[in-house]
């Protein structure tokens, strides 16, 4: 029963909007924000996975932080966008993908390293 509990702590916590600058991916968003230059992060993400839930307080603390603000993150739902995942070529989920004036210039699968997502994010800048 505990671990039923705090299974599902721990799912409340990490579904959701995860990200302060996150909003949910959509192809009109990311056109718009390409078009726009933006840096981009797109995250493929999904609930179940233990990789990507390492991730999401990682990520929250890099975007919340001045120098990242500029980067526009877009979560893809692993189950639910499969499209989406396969136009990125993504092999599973926990991938983390940098744009930079609309050219993918980077991506990680699974790294759970703050120091090492926070150099792929410098690449954005």
């Amino acid at each position: 029963m505990i671990q039923l509990l705090r299974s599902l702590v721990l799912l409340l916590l990490f579904t959701g909007n995860v990200l302060a600058a996150e909003e949910a991916f959509t192809q009109a968003a990311f056109d718009r924000l390409q078009q726009q230059g933006s840096p981009i992060l797109v995250w493929i993400h999904a609930d179940w996975c233990p990789t990507c839930r390492a991730q999401a307080p990682i990520l929250k603390k890099l975007l919340d932080q001045q120098e990242f603000k500029p980067i526009q993150a877009l979560r893809v739902d692993f189950d639910q966008q499969q499209d989406i995942v396969k136009a990125f070529k993504a092999i599973k989920q926990s991938t983390l993908i940098i744009f930079k004036g609309g050219k993918e210039v980077d991506r990680s699968l699974g790294v759970t390293n703050e120091q090492a997502i926070e150099a792929l994010m410098r690449k954005a800048l």
